[in-house]
C-alpha cells in the first residue's frame, strides 16, 4: 500500500490551494485518512482527518479556512486550503491509519501508513 500526495507549490497569502492524496494497491477499505503538516524546526501536527463514516476533524489553526474530503471510488483523500497565511507554510503529509487489502484469497492489514509528502509555501 502507498499513499502519493499531490498539489504543493507556491501560493501568496490569502491564496488557495488543493492536496490530493491517492491510496494505491488491492485496497478494499480504509478507515481514516488525514493530512498532517510539518513546519521547519517544528513537531508534526494534525491539520485534519475523515474517517470512513465522514466523520471531520480539523485543527484549530485551519478551521473554517480548509475543507477536507474524500472519494472512496478512488481512494482519494484532499485538502482544499483557502485564505492561506504565511504560517500554513510546512510540508504536508497524508495519512491512513488502517487499510485492508484484498488478495486472491486473504485480506491483509496495514496501519499507520504515510504518504512522502508536499511542500507547500505561502509568501506574505
Amino acid at each position: 500500500v502507498q499513499l502519493q500526495a499531490s498539489g504543493g507549490g507556491l501560493v501568496q497569502s490569502g491564496g488557495s490551494l488543493r492536496l490530493s492524496c491517492a491510496a494505491s494497491g488491492r485496497i478494499f477499505s480504509i478507515n481514516t485518512l488525514g493530512w498532517y503538516r510539518q513546519a521547519p524546526g517544528k513537531q508534526r501536527g494534525m491539520v485534519a482527518t475523515i474517517n470512513s463514516g465522514g466523520r471531520i476533524k480539523y485543527g484549530d489553526s485551519v478551521k473554517g479556512r480548509f475543507t477536507i474530503s474524500r472519494d472512496n471510488t478512488k481512494n482519494t483523500v484532499y485538502l482544499q486550503m483557502n485564505s492561506m497565511k504565511p504560517e500554513d507554510t510546512a510540508v504536508y503529509y497524508c495519512n491512513a491509519d488502517y487499510v485492508v487489502t484484498r488478495g486472491a484469497s486473504s485480506y491483509s492489514n496495514y496501519y499507520d501508513i504515510w504518504g512522502q509528502g508536499t511542500e507547500v509555501t505561502v509568501s506574505s
